[in-house]
């Protein structure tokens, strides 16, 4: 069987492509990067990285067009700020009954939907993404959590004519534990991105580089990309 990875490059998904290599072997593993508007282009630049380092073959999607109404802080058109406080304090104004304001509009259904047709069309019998249980935490990232992940699951086997079905490893795992996943798999972080903004060093103010660099401290070792 082969597998497809959705690789943006960041800690979770470079997790998943590792996996997906040490089962199915690097020939039988296709890593799919999207674009989707955001701000900067340092994460398809590490996606590179990790897809060069894993010697897979790499594909390329723009979905950016589709969210060009939307005014998330992660895109280029938005007129709002990026957060600088952690997931935790971002949960809490939002009550927890709402997405973040970082959320892109249902974008992991539009992944893996065309993920799916992609896969299909390259003989990819499952696909692997990075959601974890941080990023569902408190709805801020609803399609990020498990009960998407199985409808997804199995609207995508259907839909495929049950040829195609996605596999998401750490759904039920946090950072922390994805980070111990990857160091045992020995996965090169220091060529990984995570920050939503494009300085040359992560900004070590939004969310997603608080809750990383915890996610590595909590395993004994400092951010390989704060190096």
């Amino acid at each position: 069987m082969k597998a497809m990875v959705l690789s943006s490059g960041g800690v979770d998904s470079t997790t998943a492509l590792a996996m997906a290599v040490k089962k199915y072997g690097r020939e039988n593993v296709i890593a799919l990067s999207v674009s989707y508007g955001q701000k900067h282009d340092k994460e398809i630049e590490s996606a590179k990285k990790t897809a060069a380092y894993y010697g897979v073959e790499q594909l390329f999607l723009d979905l950016s067009k589709i969210f060009e109404h939307s005014n998330c802080s992660l895109l280029k058109q938005s007129t709002e700020e990026i957060p600088e406080e952690d997931y935790a304090k971002q949960i809490e104004k939002t009550k927890g009954d709402k997405p973040v304001s970082t959320y892109v509009p249902f974008r992991n259904g539009l992944f893996l939907s065309s993920a799916a047709s992609i896969a299909l069309s390259r003989d990819c019998g499952v696909i692997y993404y990075g959601a974890h249980a941080d990023d569902a935490a408190g709805s801020a990232y609803p399609d990020c959590s498990p009960v998407f992940n199985n409808a997804m699951n199995e609207a995508i086997w259907e839909g495929s004519g049950h040829q195609v079905k996605i596999e998401a490893p750490f759904v039920n795992m946090n950072k922390a534990d994805v980070v111990k996943l990857g160091l045992e798999l020995e996965v090169p972080y220091e060529l990984t991105w995570s920050c939503y903004e494009g300085g040359e060093k992560p900004c070590g103010k939004c969310g997603t580089c608080i809750d990383r660099a915890a996610a590595f401290r909590a395993n004994g070792i400092e951010d390989p990309a704060l190096k």
